[in-house]
C-alpha cells in the first residue's frame, strides 16, 4: 500500500476555509478525517469526511436560521472535539467570523472576549460555563443565542440558552452560497499576552491557507497522516497546521482526550505527526531524568553515552559529521533506550513541530538524536502563525528554521526580528494604536524578538522587553536561566527576577513526586505544611538551583529563592494557553514572597 500520497489542495482551489473542506470531502469522502473518543462507550469513534460533511450541513442550516448577517461574529468556548470543526465550518460557510475562546480560560476573560468582540452566538460545553458568565451580564448583551453540547441543558430561553439537540435542524440542507471571498474577515483571535487584556487578531481566509500551504512547502504531509491534536483550536498554531493543514492534506485527526490522558493517547492513536510545545517534551525529559537518578550510576551513563552518539549520527545523517566507527554501536543503544523513547510516543512518530515557545536546544538534541524528528518552528498569532520552521533535511535545532516562502525577514534597530508577509495579520480589532505600534508605514511586523540570521535561518536570541536590568546595570535574560533551572527533575517551574535589585531571586514549584523523596532523604516529614519553610530543605535546593547557574556568566548568581505551593496553570490565571508564564502576573501574586527575598 502507498503510504506517502500527495494530495495537497492549493488555496487558488479553495478559494475560502469552507472551501478548502468541501473540496477535500469532493476528493476523498470515504477516507478518515477525525477521531474522537467516546465517554459512554469508552471506544474511539470514526468520522469520515463525507460523514463529518453531512454533520456540517446540519449545523450550517441551524446557524443559517439565527438571522445572522455577513460578518457577524460567533464564539466557540470548548474542548478540541468534532463539534469545535462543524461549528467553525458552518460560521465559514456563512461569512460570519469565528472569535475562539481557550475552553479552559476564566469566565472574566471569556466575557471579555464576547464584549470585545461583539458576538451574538456561543457555543459552550458544559451549562456551568454559562452559569459563570452570567455572574457578568454587561459583558454579554451582543449575545442573542448560547448553545450548550451538554445535552441536559434544558432550554432556558429567558437567557437565550439551549442544547445542542433542539438547536440542531433535521435537515441537511445547507444554506445558500453568500460568495465568501479569501480577503474576507475569517477570525477573530485574541492573543494569549502575558500582561493586560488580549488583543483580538483579525486575520482572513487567504492568510491561513497561504500559511497551511506554505508551510507544506517546508514540511511534507501524507494524506496517510495521523495527527493527535491536544493543543487548544483556540490558538493559531493547532488550528491552522493541527486542522486546517490535515484538511488540506488530506490527513485524518485525533481528538486527544486531555492533557493528563495524553500518555495513553500517544500509545492507543499511535500518530504519525505531532503539533505541541516545548513543555511537552521538558515534563518527558524531566521525567527521564528522575527515572535514571532511581538508577545505577552505569545506567546514567549509558544514558548519556547514547544520546551523545545519537546526536552524532544524526549530524552525520544531515551530512555535517564524517562517519565514525563508534555508530557501528548505535543498533544496541536504539534497543536499549532511543526504541524504547519512540515507542512512549506511539513507535510511528514521523515528525513533531514544536513551536509556542523556545525549546532548549540540549532536550531538542537528545530527543533528535533518539529518531524522534523534532522540528522546531518559529511564529505568532498575527502571521496566522508560522513564520519558520527547521526542515527534516536540515535540522538545526539551535534556531527555529528557515521562513517559509514568500515571507520577508530582516533585523532592524535593537536587533529585533521585523517579518513581512502573505499571513499577515489585517490589524487587531477595534484598536488601530496598538496595530500601528507593531505594523510600520512599510507593512512590517515588530515581533518584539530579538533575532538574528544565519545562513537563511532565523535563531531568536531573546525579547526585547523581557531582560532583567540589575541596580550593577548587568543585563540578564531570564527565560535562558529559567529553562535550565526547569531541566532539573526536582523543578517543576522556575521564575528569576531581580530587575532594578543587586541579585537575583527565583521563585521555585518543586515536582511534588521528587518534593516527597527529597523530604524522606533528608528525614524531613513530607506531611508538615510547613515544608517549604524547612531551613534544611531551603538549603539544599538553593546549593541545587547554584550548581546550575555555572554556565551563566558571574553575576548572573541567584542568591536566595522562596518555594510556593502552588503550580502556576492557565486556570489560576499564571500561564497563557500556549503554556508560558505570565511574569507580571506571578509576580504580583507572590508579592509578599518576593519581598522577603529582598529584605
Amino acid at each position: 500500500m502507498n503510504i506517502n500520497t500527495k494530495d495537497i489542495i492549493a488555496p487558488e482551489n479553495a478559494g475560502t476555509l469552507h472551501g478548502l473542506f468541501c473540496e477535500r470531502i469532493k476528493r476523498t469522502p470515504h477516507s478518515l478525517a477525525y477521531m474522537h473518543y467516546d465517554t459512554d462507550k469508552c471506544t474511539w469513534k470514526h468520522l469520515s469526511w463525507y460523514q463529518i460533511g453531512i454533520e456540517c450541513n446540519r449545523w450550517i442550516s441551524a446557524l443559517h436560521k439565527e438571522g445572522l448577517s455577513k460578518g457577524d461574529r460567533i464564539a466557540i468556548w470548548t474542548s478540541n472535539r468534532p463539534e469545535w470543526i462543524m461549528m467553525d465550518q458552518a460560521a465559514q460557510s456563512l461569512g460570519l467570523v469565528v472569535v475562539p475562546i481557550y475552553s479552559n480560560d476564566r469566565a472574566a476573560n471569556a466575557a471579555y472576549i464576547l464584549k470585545n468582540s461583539g458576538a451574538k452566538v456561543l457555543l459552550i460545553e458544559q451549562e456551568e460555563q454559562w452559569t459563570r458568565l452570567l455572574a457578568l451580564p454587561e459583558m454579554l448583551r451582543s449575545l442573542s443565542r448560547v448553545i450548550s453540547l451538554n445535552t441536559n441543558a434544558g432550554d432556558r430561553t429567558e437567557t437565550c440558552l439551549c442544547d445542542i439537540t433542539k438547536w440542531l435542524c433535521e435537515s441537511s440542507q445547507a444554506a445558500p452560497d453568500l460568495s465568501v471571498k479569501p480577503d474576507d474577515l475569517a477570525t477573530i483571535v485574541y492573543t494569549s499576552g502575558t500582561t493586560g487584556h488580549p488583543k483580538g487578531v483579525m486575520l482572513t481566509h487567504r492568510n491561513i491557507l497561504w500559511n497551511a500551504y506554505s508551510s507544506m512547502q517546508n514540511v511534507t504531509v501524507f494524506r496517510e497522516d495521523l495527527f493527535l491534536s491536544f493543543l487548544p483550536l483556540s490558538h493559531m498554531l493547532e488550528r491552522t497546521i493541527g486542522y486546517y493543514l490535515p484538511v488540506m492534506a488530506g490527513a485524518a485527526v485525533a481528538f486527544a482526550r486531555s492533557i493528563p490522558d495524553l500518555p495513553e493517547d500517544l500509545l492507543a492513536i499511535r500518530p504519525t505527526i505531532l503539533v505541541s510545545v516545548p513543555r511537552i517534551y521538558e515534563r518527558i525529559y524531566s521525567r527521564i531524568r528522575a527515572s535514571l537518578g532511581e538508577k545505577s550510576p552505569l545506567a546514567g551513563k549509558i544514558f548519556r553515552l547514547a544520546a551523545k552518539l545519537g546526536w552524532n549520527r544524526h549530524e552525520y545523517l544531515q551530512h555535517r559529521l564524517p562517519w565514525s566507527p563508534a555508530m557501528l554501536f548505535w543498533p544496541v543503544f536504539d534497543r536499549l533506550i532511543a526504541k524504547k523513547i519512540r515507542a512512549g510516543l506511539g513507535g510511528r512518530l514521523r515528525l513533531s513541530v514544536v513551536g509556542g515557545a523556545s525549546l532548549c536546544a540540549e532536550i531538542a538534541k537528545i530527543f533528535i538524536g533518539f529518531g524522534v524528528q523534532l522540528l522546531h518552528g518559529y511564529g505568532l498569532t498575527e502571521t496566522s502563525p508560522v513564520i519558520s520552521v527547521n526542515l527534516l533535511e536540515n535540522n538545526h535545532p539551535e534556531g527555529v528554521g528557515v521562513p517559509l516562502q514568500d515571507m520577508e525577514v530582516k533585523i532592524g534597530a535593537k536587533s529585533e526580528l521585523l517579518v513581512r508577509g502573505p499571513g499577515l495579520m489585517l490589524g487587531y480589532w477595534n484598536n488601530p494604536e496598538a496595530t500601528a505600534k507593531v505594523i510600520d508605514r512599510n507593512g512590517w511586523l515588530h515581533t518584539g524578538d530579538k533575532g538574528e540570521l544565519q545562513n537563511g535561518r532565523i535563531h531568536i536570541t531573546g525579547r526585547i522587553k523581557e531582560i532583567i536590568v540589575m541596580s550593577n546595570g548587568e543585563k540578564v535574560p531570564p527565560a535562558d536561566i529559567e529553562s535550565a533551572l526547569s531541566m532539573d527533575p526536582l523543578i517543576e517551574q522556575a521564575l528569576v527576577m531581580g530587575d532594578g535589585k543587586p541579585y537575583l531571586t527565583a521563585l521555585i514549584v518543586l515536582n511534588e513526586d521528587s518534593e516527597r523523596q527529597l523530604a524522606s532523604d533528608l528525614h524531613i516529614d513530607a506531611d508538615d505544611p510547613n515544608l517549604l519553610e524547612n531551613r534544611k530543605l531551603q538549603e539544599y535546593v538553593l546549593n541545587k538551583v547554584s550548581s546550575m547557574m555555572n554556565s551563566f556568566p558571574g553575576y548572573a548568581v541567584i542568591r536566595r529563592i522562596a518555594m510556593v505551593h502552588e503550580s502556576w496553570t492557565v486556570e489560576n490565571g499564571l500561564m497563557t494557553p500556549t503554556l508560558k508564564l505570565k511574569r507580571q502576573s506571578i509576580l504580583k501574586h507572590h508579592c509578599e514572597d518576593i519581598c522577603t527575598l529582598y529584605d
